[in-house]
C-alpha cells in the first residue's frame, strides 16, 4: 500500500512516513499544497494523509479539488483546530475522516487501516481519458471493443498520463514514482516504455497520443485530425 504524507511541518511529515514504513506501508511526503495536489492527482496513492493548513494551498482546497475531479482516493485530514466547524469544512469538503493533533501512532494507524478497508467502496475502478479506459484491477487499456493487457510497468506509466488531467508528467517523475530510487534506471527506461504504449495506442486504433515536449516530458493527449 502506498500512502501520500502532505504535511509542511517536514519533522512531522518524516515522522508520520516512519510510523507508516514501521507498520509495513509505502510512504511518500510533499511539504506544500500545489506540489501535494500534482503527487495526489498521479493516481499511485492508495491513502492521502493530509495537513489542513500549508502553504500554496490549503488542505481543504487540495481535497475539493481531488473530488472536483472525481479522484476518490481516501483522505485523512490532520489539524491542530479543533473546533467542530473545522471538521465540518473538512468533511464537506471530500475529506473521508480527521485527526485533531496531537495524536499517537496507534490511532493513526487504526483510523488509517479503516479507510483502506473501506478502499474497495470509493475508489475509481477505471480511468478514461478520449476514447480510452484503463482498468485499474485487470490492467487492461481498452478502446472502441479492442483491448490490451499492460505490463506492471506499462501499466503505471499509462495510469499516470491518464490521471494527469492532460498535465505534463516529467521524464523524472515517471523514473521516481515507476521505478524508485534506483540509481542504475536511466531516462531511457521511460522512453522505452512510452514508445511501447504508443504501439498498443496504434493497435487500438486511439484517438489518443503521447506526446513528447522536448526538455518536459510526456503529456496524453488527442490531436487535431489532419486536413
Amino acid at each position: 500500500m502506498n500512502i501520500l504524507v502532505i504535511e509542511d511541518e517536514r519533522n512531522l511529515a518524516n515522522a508520520i512516513c516512519r510510523i507508516l514504513e514501521d507498520a509495513g506501508y509505502n510512504a511518500e511526503a510533499c511539504y506544500d499544497g500545489k506540489s501535494g495536489l500534482v503527487s495526489a492527482e498521479s493516481g499511485l496513492y492508495d491513502a492521502i494523509v493530509l495537513d489542513v493548513m500549508l502553504p500554496g494551498l490549503s488542505g481543504f482546497e487540495l481535497v475539493h479539488e481531488l473530488r472536483h475531479e472525481r479522484n476518490a482516493v481516501p483522505v485523512l485530514m490532520l489539524t491542530a483546530r479543533t473546533a467542530t466547524t473545522d471538521k465540518v469544512e473538512g468533511l464537506d469538503a471530500g475529506a473521508d475522516d480527521y485527526m485533531t493533533k496531537p495524536f499517537e501512532a496507534p490511532e493513526l494507524l487504526a483510523r488509517l487501516r479503516a479507510l483502506l478497508r473501506r478502499q474497495g467502496e470509493v475508489v475509481l475502478d477505471e480511468l478514461e481519458f478520449a476514447d480510452l479506459t484503463l482498468d485499474l484491477t485487470t490492467h487492461d487499456l481498452r478502446c472502441a471493443g479492442r483491448s490490451v493487457h499492460l505490463s506492471g510497468k506499462e501499466f503505471e506509466v499509462m495510469r499516470m498520463l491518464m490521471s494527469g488531467k492532460a498535465r505534463v508528467v516529467s521524464k523524472q517523475d515517471l523514473l521516481t514514482r515507476v521505478w524508485g530510487t534506483d540509481g542504475e534506471i536511466s531516462e531511457n527506461s521511460a522512453e522505452a516504455y512510452v514508445s511501447f504504449l504508443r504501439k498498443k495506442l496504434t493497435h487500438l486504433k486511439s484517438e489518443a497520443q503521447i506526446t513528447t515536449l522536448r526538455m518536459i516530458g510526456y503529456r496524453l493527449e488527442v490531436l487535431p485530425a489532419a486536413k
